[in-house]
């Protein structure tokens, strides 16, 4: 594991590393509201957090085992949401959180 420098690590400019952190972070937080507001009330709660990888996998993250599988059937929908909005999703995986 490499140990970075906490100068380069607080780094205000666009190569530091707390710069990038924030900016996946609103990233995610960005792409779960677009996708909560495609989803009925009860289930745009229960999505607690969605995320692109680098592959195109979006996964998505769901509050329980129930709303998992709910989730799953409006997957073709969301992925088809997240492309709208310019980004490449190649397939979906839906977990449950651990909380």
């Amino acid at each position: 594991m490499t140990i970075i420098r906490l100068e380069n690590l607080l780094k205000a400019g666009a190569g530091g590393t707390l710069n990038k952190i924030v900016q996946r972070a609103q990233n995610m937080e960005m792409l779960t509201t677009a996708l909560r507001a495609e989803l009925p009330p009860d289930a745009g709660e229960s999505l607690l957090a969605a995320n692109l990888r680098e592959d195109g996998e979006l996964v998505l993250v769901c509050a329980s085992s129930a709303w998992a599988s709910r989730l799953r059937f409006e997957s073709d929908k969301l992925m088809d949401v997240a492309r709208k909005a310019g980004l490449t999703v190649s397939s979906c995986r839906v977990s449950v959180s651990q909380e």
